[in-house]
């Protein structure tokens, strides 16, 4: 499984998203430009320019039209995927986090970060079909989260939001009333900060990481912890196989910390868990910085993964892949 290499990023990799016919990729990074790159070959199709500031999260319309993305210039934007003209800027008092389009992209979440005196946030905005009715205007504040909030996602039909952040605590949100519904166990949940936070395909589950070398896989609905999977090293980045039982984490140490330790070619790696079991069963070698975004194309026979380094690495499966047995 040799992996394409696409450089077109000067600084870390912060985030990657496929479309949903999974013959685009997103990435995002610290370097101002969100990308689009062919999914198969790993072509720069090209660049989104607009940002000036580090852009954390993106997320992409289900007809692969409209793109929306975070960024720590306080603002976010959505663009046309197409001709990668600005359509529209929401504004905010501090860096933008997180966005998640909702099913139907009639909606999306953003979520602030704290700064100063102001607290993080969860803003519900409205998408407008057409870009020229745009407005600005949050259907729902949500606040409660102690420090950053990492990732906010949409729950099944759009009833719930689901966020994670650095308190470690996972919440579920009504998104009718904004009222908080539920909270993960102390006990059984992450114990340092959640980093990142991914749905499986059919929503009914999904999948945190965190600092604490850990990942777990959460009931959607009822907020139960299924599964934990342990690793020997901060949890960046989590996905999910859309086709087989596997779980992927992605970490390293913390950027300050990376100086510090033996720099063998490539030691940073993308490892890959069974989800039933819990057992690692390989790994993807290949980052020279710890892996900071995983993303599984939707077919299930490709992933990528975006690292500190400011590579974003293309994995084809090779036909063995398919057959690993425990």
């Amino acid at each position: 499984m040799r992996p394409i290499l696409m450089k077109g990023h000067e600084r870390p990799l912060t985030f990657l998203k496929y479309n949903r016919e999974g013959d685009l990729l997103f990435s995002c990074a610290k370097d101002h430009n969100p990308t689009v790159w062919f999914a198969d070959n790993g072509e720069r199709l090209g660049t989104y320019r607009g940002h000036n500031g580090a852009v954390w999260c993106c997320d992409v319309s289900r007809d692969s039209k409209m793109l929306i993305t975070g960024s720590a210039d306080t603002t976010a934007k959505l663009w046309s995927v197409q001709n990668g003209t600005q359509l529209f800027t929401f504004n905010f008092d501090s860096p933008a986090r997180s966005v998640d389009f909702s099913l139907g992209d009639k909606l999306a979440v953003i979520t602030t970060d704290p700064f100063m005196e102001l607290p993080s946030a969860i803003h519900v905005k409205r998408i407008a079909r057409d870009p020229a009715d745009q407005t600005g205007d949050s259907v729902h504040i949500l606040r409660g989260h102690q420090g950053r909030i990492s990732r906010a996602v949409w729950g099944p039909l759009n009833k719930t939001i689901i966020s994670a952040g650095e308190d470690a605590i996972i919440r579920v949100w009504d998104s009718e009333t904004g009222k908080l519904l539920r909270e993960s166990d102390k006990e059984t949940g992450h114990k340092k900060a959640v980093t990142s936070l991914t749905k499986s395909v059919d929503g009914s589950h999904f999948i945190t990481g965190a600092q604490d070398k850990s990942a777990k896989l959460w009931d959607i609905r009822t907020l139960t912890l299924i599964k934990t999977y342990v690793t020997e090293r901060p949890v960046n980045a989590v996905t999910m196989s859309p086709l087989l039982e596997h779980v992927v984490l992605g970490g390293g140490q913390d950027a300050s910390s990376v100086t510090m330790t033996d720099h063998r070619a490539g030691k940073f790696e993308a490892k890959f868990f069974d989800k039933i079991l819990q057992e690692e069963i390989g790994g993807v070698k290949g980052h020279f910085g710890p892996i900071n975004a995983l993303a599984f194309n939707p077919d299930g026979k490709s992933f990528s993964s975006g690292g500190e380094d400011g590579y974003v690495r293309l994995h084809h499966f090779d036909p063995d892949y398919f057959n690993i047995k425990i």
